[in-house]
């Protein structure tokens, strides 16, 4: 994974499978939220991330995809590292879709989303 972002969040990759993917992000309490816990749009940011490594899983490593829709559900707080495990579960023409949980490293679920991603069509396509 080249993208700035993972590399920045230390993001970890667990997990790769068609159609799946499991990343681990590090809880690092100088980025909390006023909860004092992990901040709610870096586990949307994580799971967007894991849930379009997955979507590249099915529209092909070199693919140009981009989110076009994200619903996400915080459930609890999470104050450990952050295992985010995506699953895609429908691919249409040009959308995929992805659902994802988000939980802590006792197990415990923190957030659930459903995220849509689109395959963008290359700005050099002939047609």
């Amino acid at each position: 994974m080249a993208i700035p972002s993972v590399v920045t969040f230390g993001y970890r990759l667990q997990e790769l499978a068609p159609g799946r993917a499991v990343i681990v992000a590090p809880y690092d309490r100088s980025l909390d939220g006023i909860f004092e816990c992990f901040h709610g749009g870096l586990l949307a940011t994580l799971a967007d991330s894991t849930a379009g490594t997955a979507a590249l899983t099915v529209a092909g490593a070199e693919a140009t995809t981009a989110t076009v829709e994200m619903t996400i559900r915080f459930v609890s707080p999470c104050r450990t590292d952050a295992c985010a495990t995506a699953t895609v579960t429908g691919s249409e023409r040009r959308l995929i879709l992805c659902h994802v949980e988000v939980h802590d490293m006792a197990g415990t679920l923190c957030a659930t989303a459903e995220i849509k991603y689109i395959r963008l069509r290359e700005t050099n396509d002939k047609k």
